[in-house]
């Protein structure tokens, strides 16, 4: 026993320095647009604190709810310190912490250091993408904590995983307020369990009152030394439902935790979480932002912006390949094997299969909470048909021959990696308008034109001090936030599709000038307007000049 912790701990070393390999290979090196926003407002916060009002629109009176106040600050103290390159390295710190907790979190629930280890790479891989300079980042990582941390306290209810299920909310509403109902979405599993174990259990109580009011009605039955056919037939149907209730009782006395596929646990200390919830409720009121971790939400999911943002609309599996992999995989292991599986695990996976569906952006929680229920099912399996296999695995890697191939193979990747992203621009000519930028600053007046600009870029153009109609955050731009007549979002979409008269939108804003993409519609269709000059061009941006203002 001493002897195979030594390998375990041996192990999980061992996967811990392949993990940081593997995530300074896989980190994408270009910012995302959100990222430049992040920055200024951080600088702003710092400088003037938080007035819930807007500042880099040129729309004037705008509020602002600066859901992600702290991660805004924290990521311009470190551009401040190393500028784009420290944000690159700071997600790969944060990555590489995010996959150490997911590895370290299954490999503790799961009592098994082997399968997470392979688990966590391939779903780290799978999320690539969604590791970057936002503060999701960050969030991913407290919901991980939050999962371990309550079930760490289902099983011990040590003070310590209390204190840490009400702290992980304070942070959400200071860091991200957005996701901060999600964060009470991770109990339900338990809970919801917990009720059932509840009425199980009326259930049998119920099924022994029946069974001894039916032995009761038989006795009668049979003291009678003549029965019509009626009573006949209602004996039969006693003595056979009696059979089988006692049968039933019989097979939970026997075997009264696993009796079915499905396990389902009666764990009194959720009534203990439950009162951790209550109090973590609260914990949203402790932030400068107002009511915001408690209405962000509810007002995008009110709002238009989730019917045109990419991230909020319901994924389609049939070109999401990863995700309609792993979903496969997950209902297979649980309907074509002989593993069984915790109720509160096929809540959390199936919640997440549904949150999934209903918006892509929630795929990631599919990707690095649901890895738990998988690693369970997998584990199980193993203790079933071999469960000495995982032991030689761990002899195997932890030799000197093992160690010198598990780290070659990952270095070998990392470089090949790091060598092909040699040439990537952390901040993309063909993303951003960095040359039609320049020609801004240095030709208009910036503080005195009234700018049309696209969604994707305009957090890089308020980074560079120029007043933008629109960016990213695209909460400051629709009504439900603002409270304004005027549906600034909507009308930049209608817009860019042509699909409103553009000429009237602009007269309206007052648009002196436009920076959009090239081979867009709009830019085809102002190429034949007269009243539109263009000022600047290159092959992804262009610049117009509205004429008759």
């Amino acid at each position: 026993m001493k002897e195979e912790k030594i390998l375990n701990i041996k192990f999980v070393i061992i996967a811990i320095i392949c993990i940081c390999l593997f995530m300074i290979a896989i980190v994408p090196k270009e910012l995302q647009n959100d990222t430049f926003y992040t920055i200024k407002l951080g600088e702003l916060i710092l400088n003037n604190g938080i007035d819930m009002q807007e500042h880099f629109a040129w729309h004037e009176g705008l509020p602002y709810t600066y859901p992600h106040w702290l991660y805004d600050i924290i990521i311009y103290l470190i551009y401040a310190i190393g500028g784009f390159n420290g944000i690159y390295i700071s997600s790969i710190v944060l990555g590489i912490i995010l996959a150490i907790t997911i590895y370290l979190t299954n490999a503790k629930l799961t009592k098994n250091t082997v399968i997470p280890f392979f688990t966590t790479i391939l779903i780290i891989y799978m999320g690539k993408d969604f590791i970057t300079a936002r503060a999701q980042l960050i969030t991913f990582i407290l919901f991980v904590l939050t999962i371990y941390f309550i079930e760490q306290f289902l099983q011990t209810r040590k003070k310590k995983y209390a204190v840490g299920l009400i702290i992980i909310p304070i942070l959400i509403a200071n860091i991200h307020a957005a996701v901060f109902p999600f964060y009470f979405v991770l109990y339900l599993p338990y809970i919801g369990e917990y009720l059932i174990s509840i009425l199980i259990k009326k259930g049998d109580f119920i099924t022994k009152i029946l069974l001894e009011s039916d032995e009761l009605e038989i006795k009668k039955l049979e003291k009678k030394q003549e029965l019509n056919e009626k009573q006949k037939s209602k004996l039969t149907l006693l003595i056979r439902r009696v059979e089988k209730n006692k049968i039933r009782l019989e097979e939970k006395k026997n075997n009264p935790k696993e009796p079915y596929k499905v396990i389902i646990e009666n764990n009194k200390n959720v009534i203990w979480l439950l009162l951790i919830m209550f109090i973590a409720i609260f914990t949203g009121l402790l932030t400068p932002i107002g009511d915001t971790p408690y209405t962000y939400l509810i007002h995008t999911m009110q709002g238009n912006t989730t019917e045109n943002i990419s991230e909020h609309l319901p994924i389609i599996l049939y070109n999401s390949k990863y995700i309609l992999g792993y979903i496969t995989i997950a209902i297979c292991l649980i309907s074509f094997t002989r593993a069984k599986i915790k109720l509160s695990d096929l809540f959390l996976l199936g919640g997440l299969i549904f949150l999934t569906i209903m918006s892509r952006r929630q795929s990631s929680l599919l990707l690095f909470i649901g890895i738990l229920v998988i690693n369970r099912i997998i584990n199980n399996l193993i203790e079933m048909y071999d469960k000495n296999g995982v032991n030689e695995i761990l002899v195997h890697f932890t030799s000197i021959i093992g160690k010198i191939i598990i780290y070659s193979v990952f270095a070998v990747f990392m470089v090949l990696n790091l060598k092909q992203m040699k040439n990537t621009e952390i901040v993309s000519k063909k993303s951003y308008p960095i040359e039609a930028t320049e020609f801004i600053l240095n030709n208009l007046d910036v503080h005195n034109i009234r700018l049309f600009n696209e969604y994707n870029f305009g957090s890089y153009l308020l980074y560079k001090d120029i007043p933008v109609f629109i960016d990213s955050r695209a909460d400051v731009y629709d009504p439900q936030f603002n409270g304004w007549k005027d549906d600034i979002f909507k009308d930049f979409i209608n817009i860019t599709n042509v699909s409103v008269d553009y000429e009237e939108k602009f007269q309206h804003y007052g648009i002196t000038h436009l920076l959009i993409y090239t081979d867009s519609t709009l830019s085809k269709v102002l190429k034949k307007d007269a009243n539109y000059c263009e000022l600047y061009k290159d092959s992804n941006f262009i610049i117009y000049e509205r004429l008759n203002k």
